[in-house]
């Protein structure tokens, strides 16, 4: 019956179709009877087929006849395994064959095999293998006849095969029986260390606590997972465990990561450090979801993260180690086991180990490396006395004393002794002990200002028997220096309600007692020069009036200070070094004073003196003149000398009592006077001069009337032509004919209009103006060039964005010649912002107005700048164009005539006082001069008249 058994299956594969795919035959694997064991997965071959059935040929049976062996696919699928078996024996054989679903050796780092039921089912020449139950393996078992030859084709569910064994079913169920119980004693452990964590983590609340339970629990679900535990409690398909796997490797990443972060509190170091890792949280989060749609892909991304989670973590425990993080040094061992895990199981995935107790064994020493984390873990639960645990409320006062840093302070007061801790000596340079004593020892250490009140605080807190004592003193170290200390103290009362202690702490208050002093400094004293403010001034300036009430000796006389033109400095050298040239000013004025003068800065370029070392009126003058004197020395800066001058008002005291507010108001007035009628000037304040109201609030309410009640005015100097000597233009100037004051430069009023913000509208009247007189001119005279008329810009027109559309409105409405209206920027102002000037610029000229490069000379202007802006004239400096005093012009007035020739440029010498002047100028290739030689600023209607008087004169 048995062979009709195995000839049945045999004839009914030798009548399936011809046209199936042919294999060679295949060599068999003798089966000895002590083998326990036979690895296969050498010998056996693989094959593929295009269509869903397989021919191959047997091996050889006793009787040495190949046999064809044609094999239908049951589920459709086209790959095959081959192999044949021997049994030379003379003993019946039985035997399992054995193909696991899941093995770590050689699963692969990027598209793992996650595990599949491999064999749908195994032919063979013989009695067909009988499948047997195993949740784990696909396992057939077959009956090896003494003698006989059988062949074995198994359709498999995918390509590949890792591994294929034949084993004694005793042999077998040893190993199973072995490895069940290895696998029970992993996860007993692993989940008594996940249930302890914990535990741990209930009872002590740090986030370390519950990031380790958690990776705990991740590292429990993910060696039930790869034993098989959880496929038998939740009875899990294949596919079901595959994503169930991914998402474990995913899940054993993810709080291996909240572990790192959680232990070694990055939180604190860095919010980088925050972002980083929630971010790969929820990159791993989303791991999980793809394990459902493609675990292949999420299994070996999770096994990436994994690796890299390891190696830069490392990498991090390392560098916190070394910056001194004790946690982090407590971290190292462990986490270097780790990352040797990690490699090794690297080398496992991607088979260069291939050994069946690796994967087992990388699973316990994962669980121990877990351990050991719980260790660590443990250290920080129960390490650290009281600051770990319940601390009473003294323990607690202690340890705020402590952490505050503040010394304490303890006087017992029967015994009269006082004790310090020691840092308070440590800090002062005393040997130990040397403040333990009396307390009235301590009086030689305090200084001497603050004996009385030390004393009379102790005395006072004795005497009350309660209160606070709270005070600041100084002590004095050896080399003389002293610390400031505050003591915070409060008395201990004794039962017979005496004091028997006073206790407290002292607190080393050095630094917060300097910074003080230095704001205070800072707060009534300029930080330029070190100078008194205007706050301190008036301060001493009250006192010494009340002094002068008080003694008649006493004559305080202010003086006020003011640097004439110092705009046009700052304008010319630059902000840098117009301080530099004040605090050179401020030094000359002090090294003229004597002690009891008080000299102070009150504004920018302005400072008051309060003398009290001259107390004649003459002596007084005199001293003024000195000063004036010291101001007017020249001030050397890069190879070229500053010229400044000063006006001076002075304020004289009479038997008369004044306010501080009234003698300060008397000396500008005074001063405001010298700079109206010239400034270099000093004078002395009169009573007449309050009448006139020229102090500083009155001109500045003034000013903002003064365009509405038509009191600016334009004066025009010509421009004269020096070959023809015929008027070529004007450049126009404004005045203020003030009321009371008469007529007024733009030297007294120009700053005040910037400060108050009214510059732009002054310089948008003067455009305005200009350009309506220029076209009446120009319409005037028919023939020959047209005349031009200059207009200063000053900066705040030039940043400002309306500045093209008022001067598109002002061309619009005048109709003068294109290029003949020319407004005049200084070569500082462009030289503030080249680029934003170079723009505004362009589009000036572009809008047809003309554009002349005032003061040549005089700033640091870069020639690379020059070239690119669009200048079409350029005016030099009257201190080149004056006569040296050896009777020369300076050299370098050619080289800037020629400079401007070469980059198309006509060319205006302003200060031409004299005709040879003029002649010289005209020599030198100069097109244009202006000064007092052709003319003085005049007012339009003499400028017409001169107009009138050139044109007869050429028609002549």
């Amino acid at each position: 019956m048995r062979l009709l058994r195995a000839a049945s299956p045999v004839a009914i594969l030798i009548a399936l179709l011809i046209g199936a795919t042919s294999a060679r035959a295949v060599e068999a694997v003798n089966v000895r009877p002590d083998a326990a064991a036979i690895d296969l997965t050498a010998v056996m071959e693989r094959h593929k087929t295009e269509v869903d059935r397989i021919t191959v040929s047997a091996a050889p049976g006793p009787d040495g006849i190949v046999r064809r062996i044609q094999v239908p696919a049951r589920e459709g699928n086209t790959n095959w395994v081959v192999f044949a078996l021997a049994n030379t024996s003379d003993e019946q054989l039985d035997r399992l064959i054995v193909a696991p679903h899941y093995r770590m050796v050689g699963s692969g780092l990027l598209l793992p095999d996650l595990g599949i039921s491999r064999i749908v089912y195994i032919l063979s020449s013989g009695e067909p293998p009988e499948r047997q139950e195993s949740a784990t393996a696909d396992v057939f078992r077959i009956t090896l006849d003494p003698g006989a030859v059988l062949t074995f084709v198994a359709e498999l569910r995918t390509d590949n095969m890792p591994q294929l064994y034949l084993w004694q079913p005793d042999a077998y169920k040893d190993k199973i029986n072995s490895l069940t119980l290895y696998h029970g004693i992993v996860l007993g452990i692993a989940g008594l260390l996940a249930l302890f964590l914990t535990i741990l983590f209930v009872v002590k609340g740090s986030i370390m606590f519950p990031a380790a339970a958690a990776l705990g629990w991740a590292v429990l679900v993910y060696i039930g997972i790869d034993f098989g535990f959880w496929g038998k409690v939740f009875d899990l398909s294949a596919a079901t465990e595959r994503i169930w796997r991914a998402s474990g490797e995913a899940i054993l990443a993810a709080t291996l990561l909240v572990f790192l972060f959680a232990y070694l509190n990055l939180n604190r170091w860095h919010v980088r450090y925050v972002h980083i890792t929630l971010g790969w949280l929820i990159f791993l989060g989303a791991l999980v979801g793809l394990a459902l749609f493609d675990a292949t892909i999420a299994s070996g991304i999770a096994r990436l993260s994994l690796g890299a989670i390891a190696v830069l973590g490392f990498g991090l425990v390392i560098y916190l180690s070394t910056h001194g993080f004790d946690r982090a040094v407590l971290l190292i061992p462990t986490w270097f086991l780790l990352l040797v895990w990690v490699f090794a199981a690297g080398l496992t995935v991607t088979g260069v180990m291939t050994n069946d107790i690796v994967g087992p064994a990388l699973l316990g020493g994962l669980v121990l490396i877990v351990m050991l984390i719980g260790f660590t873990v443990m250290q920080h639960a129960f390490a650290g006395g009281i600051t770990h645990g319940i601390v009473s409320d003294v323990e607690r006062r202690a340890l705020a004393l402590t952490g505050a840093g503040d010394m304490i302070w303890d006087w017992d007061v029967s015994a009269d002794k006082v004790y310090t801790s020691p840092e308070t000596e440590q800090l002062l340079g005393l040997k130990r002990g040397t403040l333990e004593g009396p307390a009235a020892a301590w009086l030689e250490v305090l200084h001497p200002l603050d004996r009385d009140r030390f004393r009379a605080s102790l005395d006072g807190v004795l005497e009350q028997r309660r209160g606070r004592l709270v005070q600041d003193f100084r002590l004095r170290s050896p080399d003389g220096h002293y610390l400031w200390f505050a003591l915070k103290a409060r008395p201990v009362v004794g039962s017979d309600g005496e004091v028997v202690r006073v206790v407290g702490t002292l607190t080393d208050v050095t630094e917060f007692k300097t910074a003080e002093e230095r704001l205070l400094h800072d707060a009534v004293h300029d930080n330029l020069t070190g100078l008194p403010n205007r706050e301190l001034f008036f301060d001493r300036l009250e006192a010494v009036l009340g002094f002068a009430r008080a003694d008649t000796n006493i004559r305080p006389t202010v003086m006020m200070i003011d640097l004439d033109r110092f705009k046009q400095v700052n304008d010319s050298v630059g902000i840098a070094v117009g301080d530099s040239i004040l605090l050179t000013l401020a030094r000359r004025l002090g090294r003229l004073l004597k002690p009891q003068d008080s000299l102070a800065r009150t504004s920018g370029d302005q400072f008051a003196l309060i003398l009290l070392s001259e107390r004649e009126p003459t002596r007084i003058i005199a001293f003024a003149e000195t000063l004036r004197r010291a101001l007017r020395a020249p001030i050397s800066f890069n190879d070229r000398e500053i010229f400044l001058t000063a006006s001076i008002g002075i304020a004289l005291a009479d038997d008369q009592p004044h306010r501080t507010e009234e003698l300060l108001k008397d000396a500008e007035l005074a001063m405001y006077h010298a700079k109206r009628i010239g400034g270099d000037r000093i004078e002395v304040f009169k009573p007449a001069m309050r009448a006139r109201k020229t102090d500083r609030l009155t001109l500045e309410s003034d000013l903002r009337r003064a365009l509405e009640r038509d009191e600016i005015t334009l004066v025009y100097q010509p421009i004269v032509r020096l070959e023809d000597r015929s008027i070529a233009g004007f450049e126009a100037l404004a005045r203020w004919d003030h009321p009371k004051m008469g007529r007024m430069s733009p030297a007294e009023f120009i700053t005040i209009a910037e400060e108050i913000g009214l510059i732009v509208d002054l310089g948008l009247f003067a455009l305005d103006r200009a350009a309506r007189q220029l076209s009446i001119w120009q319409r005037g005279a028919r023939t020959g060039e047209p005349l031009f008329v200059s207009v200063n810009v000053s900066s705040r027109q030039l940043l400002r964005h309306d500045l093209i559309h008022d001067l598109r409105t002002v061309l619009g409405r005048s109709g003068v010649a294109r290029g003949t209206l020319k407004l005049e920027l200084t070569e500082s102002l462009v030289m503030e912002n080249p680029e934003h000037a170079a723009q505004i610029l362009t589009r000036i000229r572009e809008h047809g107005a003309g554009l002349a490069l005032d003061d040549f000379g005089t700033g640091h202007s870069s020639l690379a700048y020059l070239q690119r802006f669009p200048f079409d004239t350029i005016k030099i400096d009257k201190s080149f164009v004056r006569t040296t005093a050896r009777g020369t012009r300076p050299v370098i007035l050619r080289s800037i005539i020629a400079l401007a020739h070469d980059l198309g440029m006509e060319v205006v010498a302003e200060g031409a006082e004299t005709d040879s002047d003029a002649v010289e100028l005209y020599q030198l290739g100069c097109e244009y001069a202006q000064g007092y030689a052709f003319g003085e600023p005049m007012t339009v209607e003499d400028a017409t008249d001169l107009l009138a008087e050139d044109r007869f004169e050429a028609a002549r």
